[in-house]
């Protein structure tokens, strides 16, 4: 992968490039994207790949019909994230449905597309791990084309501030005094 960023150059606008997948983390990544995408004056360009298990199911029109329904999937999901990015920054994403392995599909879709200048993922905050694509950049660190910027998961846990049992403390951090 040789290609030049040109994303800042005369002529050129800066793209974030989010994968909607079916984790409940593509939310976060979309809407860090969105919000991006207004304070540079930049836009988004949302990928889902569609990842077919079995491709010998040839017989009876098998591979057709899971590919086709794939796709209506992939269509669905690609809506719901557009519709989110619009909602938040007022912008339509340019949507990208590829086939094949994850890896290979992020690296070809940046490839090809020269303004992309960031790749945005969101970490899962449960126990088992961050997820599969930030675990597989994590081991193509330093190699990478562009700059991945990971969204940190969002902690249910309460902050402790350490004021007095007699203040209320809020998600803000801000201290409202209760009468005892």
């Amino acid at each position: 992968m040789t290609t030049q960023r040109r994303s800042y150059e005369t002529g050129h606008n800066p793209k974030c490039l989010v994968i909607v997948d079916d984790t409940a983390e593509w939310d976060r990544a979309v809407y860090y994207a969105s919000r991006w995408a207004i304070r540079v004056g930049g836009g988004v360009v949302m990928l889902r790949i569609i990842e077919l298990e079995d491709q010998n199911q040839q017989w009876l029109g098998v591979a057709d019909i899971m590919r086709a329904e794939a796709e209506d999937a992939a269509n669905e999901a690609l809506d719901r994230a557009a519709g989110r990015a619009n909602g938040i920054a007022a912008i339509t994403p340019e949507r990208v449905i590829r086939e094949g392995d994850p890896t290979e599909q992020i690296l070809d879709v940046i490839d090809k597309d020269v303004d992309i200048s960031m790749l945005v993922l969101a970490a899962n905050p449960g126990p088992e791990g961050p997820g599969p694509l930030i675990s597989m950049m994590a081991q193509a660190a330093g190699s990478f084309p562009i700059p991945v910027t990971i969204v940190p998961a969002i902690s249910a846990t309460p902050i402790s501030t350490g004021f007095p049992k007699h203040f209320h403390t809020d998600t803000r951090l801000e201290p409202a005094c209760h009468a005892s």
